[in-house]
């Protein structure tokens, strides 16, 4: 029988032809659906569901960058800003469907497998184009990870100051560095990045959800109690008053800033092909994801307006750039903490779940290219507990502590990471959340140029490149500002 034949009578003759190659079969390739331990790519079974799909991108998407969305309704009014955030989650919602259609080329059932987002790009478009992919989505979460250890300082900062006020009862400024706080973060990452896998992080995701729920209520809350407490709603249509605060140009430059936080705010799409990549089929993969984004979405939007807007309500124009470390609640100070220190917890999650593509795409270059090397490849069997085994690998231990330290320093060096967030927000969401989606769309559902479908998805993408250089150009003028003001190693709040 030819390899054609093979296919096309598989399933008429499934058990005649189990007789005939059970030997080929059990030494070639695992059993395509015979197996229990198996999926048909003969890698260890799937398993993630719905909901861990779900917690995975709510851990993602619902970051520290809630906490700056009061901040940007601000900048927009009570008009812009809703209607922005909105149009975000519908663009990231639309586009990360048409990512999940990319995790399998061809047939959305049993077509080849894209473990990551690059390998989708590398598979549907090629060329120069995965390169560009690769340099763009490594240097995101690259920065992801720098704004991450910021943003873990900070709170347990504020931690510290909000006791150091109540003791003092606010006449101490309680001025402090930031640096050992970032180190102490550091070295946690250091212990949870010998975390081998993606898969092994599902408990991690599920704390961090918990937590990121835990911090974004407590700050509803606050602003649900400050706009009772003064018994009206502050803010206006058209967000922060031009003349008081602001001039007019810097006006413009803070909205457009605000669009990059909002855009940072949804971005997930670049860890969305790993994430499906653990879901288990059937149903296809792509079924399960776009339920998944859908809720996720949902859920992440509900949260940021409710936050966004009582944020707003609360402070007006007076907003501060992070909802619960800004000078905005002090007491009650025990609520703060559990807060501050939720966050933490979070960032500690969130941080593994972004950095973990980096970690997986440097050894996979390495073994590649030193396949001999004993330093690279031996895995050391060490008992943990007696209930399993941890596998040591020397490479791993030594590269990803590199990598944190690396990260923990530049941390230090920059502080005012947060307008720098926005820049990489603005960067890196047009090509990854909008442009490389749609394009691979194109590609894979061979959509004729120039037809309706083609003009709309090209127009959807060229819009929100506009949106991205605004944002870009309104951090970049952000940075400028705090950079006549700065020195490295020094911070103080």
């Amino acid at each position: 029988m030819g390899a054609t034949t093979t296919t096309t009578t598989k399933s008429q003759n499934h058990h005649h032809h189990h007789n005939h190659q059970v030997f080929d079969v059990s030494i070639t390739v695992p059993p395509q659906n015979g197996s229990k331990c198996f999926d048909d790519d003969g890698r260890l079974k799937r398993t993630g569901t719905l909901w861990t799909a779900s917690s995975h991108i709510i851990t993602a998407v619902i970051g520290s960058g809630v906490l700056s969305l009061a901040w940007a309704i601000a900048q927009l009014g009570w008009v812009a800003g809703p209607a922005v955030m909105l149009l975000f989650s519908f663009v990231s919602f639309y586009t990360s469907s048409l990512l999940s259609e990319c995790y399998r080329v061809g047939d959305p059932v049993s077509g080849k497998r894209n473990y990551t987002y690059m390998d989708a790009v590398r598979t549907i478009l090629g060329g120069y184009k995965v390169k560009v992919c690769g340099i763009i989505q490594y240097l995101n979460l690259f920065g992801i990870a720098i704004g991450y250890t910021i943003a873990a300082s900070i709170s347990m900062m504020a931690i510290k100051r909000s006791n150091c006020f109540h003791d003092s009862n606010g006449k101490n400024p309680c001025h402090m560095s930031s640096n050992p706080y970032m180190i102490l973060f550091g070295c946690i990452e250091i212990l949870l990045s010998q975390i081998p896998d993606f898969d092994q992080l599902w408990w991690l995701s599920i704390v961090a959800a918990v937590m990121s729920f835990t911090y974004s209520v407590i700050g509803l809350g606050l602003g649900i109690a400050q706009v009772v407490a003064s018994g009206f709603f502050k803010g206006n249509l058209t967000g922060i008053s031009i003349g008081s605060s602001v001039t007019e140009t810097e006006k413009i430059w803070r909205s457009f800033q605000a669009l990059g936080d909002i855009a940072f705010a949804y971005s997930f799409s670049v860890i969305l092909i790993e994430i499906q990549d653990t879901v288990r089929s059937p149903p296809a993969e792509s079924k399960t994801m776009k339920k998944a984004a859908k809720l996720s979405i949902s859920v992440t939007t509900i949260f940021y307006m409710l936050c966004g807007c009582m944020g707003y309500a609360a402070f007006g124009d007076q907003a501060p750039g992070n909802l619960l470390t800004g000078f905005g609640f002090y007491n009650p100070f025990w609520l703060l903490d559990i807060a501050n220190a939720a966050i933490v917890i979070h960032l500690v999650g969130a941080y593994q779940v972004f950095c973990q593509p980096i970690f997986a795409f440097v050894e996979k270059q390495a073994l590649q290219k030193w396949p001999e090397s004993y330093f690279i490849t031996k895995e050391f069997k060490i008992p943990v507990l007696g209930i399993c085994t941890y596998n040591l690998n020397l490479f791993r231990l030594v590269w990803r502590t590199i990598f944190v330290i690396l990260i923990t320093i530049i941390s230090m060096l920059l502080p005012f990471f947060n307008d720098i967030v926005g820049i990489l927000g603005a960067f890196g969401f047009w090509p990854l959340t909008v442009y490389f989606p749609v394009e691979m769309y194109i590609a894979q559902k061979k959509i004729p140029k120039w037809s309706t479908r083609w003009i709309c998805l090209q127009m959807l993408s060229m819009a929100c490149f506009v949106v991205s250089i605004a944002a870009a150009s309104g951090s970049i003028a952000g940075v400028m500002l705090d950079l006549k003001v700065y020195k490295p190693f020094k911070t103080s709040y």
